[in-house]
């Protein structure tokens, strides 16, 4: 497969577009949000190694972050557990990048997705599958919304650390289904999700 490239972003330029890539971190997971970036690069200024944030090491993606905030117009989009809970997680990822797209200025007139589901956006939209892997634009997304959720999951830790938010960031891991049997869910969990519907539910504190 080709390293991601800016062929998508430079052909919708020459049309006339303001182009982002977006891409989410944490569908997945059993605790903490979802959370969307959205990312209009510049192309004089792209930092080098942009690639899929699950190719990266954890310092590669925090070395990226920096770069990309650095030169890059950035937005970020956040949905709570809660959120989750109430319009499920395919919706609420939907949500974080119409948040993410809606906080970029200037205005894209075209975001390209990772994935093949278009969600309805305040602008144009081209799905790309492996798209992180392929686009500038959406790999760089795909780094700024992986690396802003694992530090909302270090600081979920801070708060609830029975759990190994830190370690394991929510995902359904074997320590984490362990911790869950000793403790049950707390407020960080999705309730929605199994295992956690028959679980008896902690009191909540304030959390994302």
């Amino acid at each position: 497969m080709d390293s991601p490239h800016l062929r998508y972003e430079r052909n919708a330029i020459r049309k006339g577009h303001i182009v982002c890539g977006i891409d989410e971190a944490g569908r997945g997971p059993w605790a903490g949000p979802v959370v969307a970036a959205a990312v209009i690069l510049n192309l004089k200024s792209v930092p080098k190694g942009l690639n899929d944030s699950k190719k990266l090491t954890p310092s590669k993606r925090n070395t990226l972050f920096d770069e990309i905030m650095g030169s890059a117009t950035v937005g970020v989009g956040i949905v709570s557990v809660q959120m989750i809970d109430r319009i499920n997680i395919l919706q609420a990822t939907y949500k974080a990048m119409e948040f993410a797209i809606g906080s970029l200025h200037p205005k894209p007139t075209l975001a390209l997705v990772d994935g093949n589901r278009a969600p309805l956006l305040m602008c144009n939209v081209k799905t790309i599958i492996s798209g992180d892997a392929t686009s500038l634009s959406i790999a760089a997304a795909s780094i700024i919304a992986k690396v802003a959720r694992d530090r909302m999951m270090l600081e979920l830790d801070q708060q609830f650390p029975d759990y190994g938010f830190a370690a394991h960031k929510g995902y359904g891991t074997e320590a984490h289904q362990r911790a869950l049997s000793v403790h049950g869910p707390c407020a960080a969990h999705r309730m929605s999700f199994a295992p956690m519907k028959s679980m008896v539910f902690k009191p909540p504190l304030t959390i994302f």
